[in-house]
C-alpha cells in the first residue's frame, strides 16, 4: 500500500489528544500504572537487568533509573527501564498477535515525560495510547509469524511503537515522524536463536533494545537525519523482511485514530507468558477436584500450535535453569499451578523452580497442537487431567482470565502493582507505592506528567 508509513506517520503527528476516546486515555493509564509495577519488581527479581542500569550511571541526567539512586539520560534511562518491563514476563499483552504493546512504550514515555517538564498528563497518555496502537495494529497485519524465519517479534514490534510515542513526545512532524520510523526499521531486529540456550537471558531484557532504538530513532530524526518514507510497506519494509510480504493493510488503516487497541490488551494475572494462562487457569479450576495428586496418571494439554515454543525442547521445559524460561514453561505451569494452588512471584524464584511435586507433574504434561487454531487463540486451551481410576477431567479455557473479556478490574490492577512494588530494590513505603499508584491511575488530568513520577525517587 502506497504511502501507508507516510499515513501513519501523519496520524502519530496530528492526532488530537483531546479526541482520544475516554475508553483509550484510561487502557493508557491501567497500562502505565502496570508496566511501572513490573517494573519496580524487576529492580530485584529481573535477571541481568543491573548491567543496564549500571551503564545508565555512565550518562547523568533527569530521568528516574528505576533501582537506582542516581538519575540519568533519557536514552539510558529507555534502555535500562525497558530491560525492567519484560523481565518477569507480567506486563500486558494483545492477545491474538505476537505483541507485548506497552514494554518499549511506557519506558520511553517516562523518560521523556522526566527530561521535559512540559509535558503534561494528557501529552504522556496519548503518546502512550498511539504508540501502544500502533504496536499492536502491525502484529495484527501479521499474516505470517516471523518466528517462522527465524525473528522474534515482540521487541521489534515494540521499536516501532517506541519510535512513535517518542516522535509524539518530541513534537516531530510527518515527515521528521516517517524518518523515525525508517530510522527504527535500520535498529529493529531481535534473533529467535536465544531459544537454543537456556541460561540467556536474552527473552528477559529484550524490550530494552527496543525502548532504546525507538527512542534513539526519533532523537536523530528531530535532528534532521533522514531516513526513508517507505518503512512499512515497501519492497525492502518491514513486512517484506519479516513476513515475506504476507500482511494486511487494512488492519494498520482501519479506523486509525477512531479505535485505539490499547482498549484491548490483557493484564496478566500470573507472571508468566501469556500463552501459559489459559492453562493454569484450567489446572487451578480442576485442583479442587483432585483429592490426591499422586492420582493423576497423565495430563494432556492442547491449543494453538504456535505455543509449542512453551514446551520444547522438551529437556529445557521440564526441568527451567532460568526464572524466564520457567515462566516460558508450559510443563511447569501447570505442574506448580496443580502441585501449590498458586502462580506468584515465588514460583519462579530458585526454591519454586526446584519444588519437586511441581517438577514431578510437569513430566507428566504432554501437548497436542491443534491444527485448527491460530495465533487469534493464543490465549485459549484444552486441558485434560487423567487419573489412575481412568477418570479424566476436562476444562476449556475460551479467553484467559485478565482478558476485556475477563478483565482485571482497577481494584485487581492496583492490588497487582502493590504486590510488584514489595519486591522493589530499594523498598518503598507502602504509603508512597499506594500514592504513586493513584497517580499513575490519574495522570491524564496533571498538568505535569512528571509529578506523577515523584514517588519513584522520594
Amino acid at each position: 500500500m502506497t504511502g501507508l508509513t507516510l499515513a501513519v506517520a501523519r496520524h502519530v503527528a496530528a492526532a488530537k489528544s483531546e479526541a482520544i476516546p475516554a475508553a483509550a486515555r484510561h487502557a493508557g493509564e491501567r497500562s502505565l500504572l502496570d508496566a511501572v509495577g513490573v517494573m519496580l519488581g524487576a529492580t530485584a527479581l529481573g535477571e541481568d537487568c543491573g548491567a543496564f542500569a549500571d551503564l545508565a550511571q555512565l550518562a547523568p541526567g533527569p530521568c528516574t533509573v528505576l533501582g537506582r539512586t542516581y538519575r540519568s539520560q533519557p536514552l539510558q534511562a529507555a534502555l535500562a527501564n525497558g530491560a525492567l518491563a519484560h523481565a518477569l514476563d507480567y506486563e500486558d499483552a494483545l492477545d491474538g498477535a505476537p505483541v507485548h504493546p506497552n514494554a518499549a512504550v511506557v519506558p520511553v514515555a517516562m523518560a521523556l515525560a522526566e527530561a521535559d517538564r512540559t509535558i503534561s498528563g494528557a501529552d504522556l497518555v496519548a503518546a502512550v495510547a498511539i504508540g501502544c496502537d500502533l504496536v499492536c495494529r502491525l502484529g495484527l497485519a501479521l499474516q505470517r509469524n516471523p518466528d517462522e524465519f527465524g525473528w522474534y517479534p515482540p521487541p521489534i514490534l515494540s521499536t516501532f511503537g517506541a519510535a512513535a510515542t517518542a516522535s509524539r513526545l518530541l513534537k516531530l512532524d510527518e515527515t521528521a515522524t516517517a524518518h523515525a520510523l525508517a530510522l527504527a526499521l535500520a535498529q529493529a531486529t531481535f534473533s529467535s536463536e536465544f531459544k537454543t540456550d537456556p541460561q540467556s537471558s536474552l527473552r528477559a531484557v529484550r524490550d530494552g533494545f527496543a525502548a532504546h532504538a525507538g527512542l534513539l530513532a526519533a532523537m536523530l530524526a528531530q535532528r534532521g537525519v533522514r531516513g526513508h518514507m517507505t518503512a512499512l510497506e515497501g519492497k525492502a519494509g518491514f513486512f517484506s523482511l519479516f513476513a515475506r510480504g504476507a500482511w494486511d493493510s487494512d488492519a494498520i488503516t482501519s479506523k486509525l485514530g477512531v479505535k485505539f487497541h490499547g482498549e484491548d490488551v490483557s493484564y496478566k494475572p500470573w507472571p508468566s507468558c501469556r500463552g501459559t494462562h489459559a492453562f493454569i487457569e484450567a489446572a487451578l479450576h480442576l485442583r479442587p477436584s483432585i483429592k490426591n495428586l499422586a492420582d493423576i496418571a497423565a495430563i494432556e494439554a492442547s491449543g494453538p500450535s504456535l505455543l509449542t515454543m512453551l514446551v520444547e525442547p522438551v529437556a529445557q521445559k521440564l526441568t527451567p535453569a532460568t526464572a524466564i524460561d520457567a515462566k516460558f514453561s508450559l510443563p511447569f505451569c501447570i505442574g506448580a499451578a496443580l502441585a501449590t494452588g498458586c502462580i506468584a512471584m515465588p514460583t519462579f524464584f530458585e526454591a519454586g523452580r526446584h519444588d519437586l511435586q511441581s517438577l514431578a507433574l510437569a513430566k507428566l504434561v504432554h501437548f497436542k497442537a491443534n491444527p485448527e487454531t491460530g495465533m487469534k487463540d493464543a490465549a485459549s486451551g484444552d486441558l485434560v487431567i487423567h487419573l489412575k481410576n481412568g477418570r479424566a477431567l476436562r476444562h476449556s479455557v475460551a479467553q484467559a482470565h485478565g482478558s476485556p473479556a475477563s478483565p482485571l478490574s482497577d481494584k485487581d490492577l492496583i492490588a497487582k502493582f502493590m504486590d510488584c512494588a514489595a519486591y522493589a530494590k530499594p523498598a518503598m513505603p507502602s504509603a508512597n507505592t499506594a500514592a504513586l499508584a493513584s497517580n499513575l491511575l490519574s495522570i491524564w488530568s496533571r498538568p505535569g506528567a512528571a509529578e506523577a513520577f515523584a514517588l519513584l525517587s522520594a
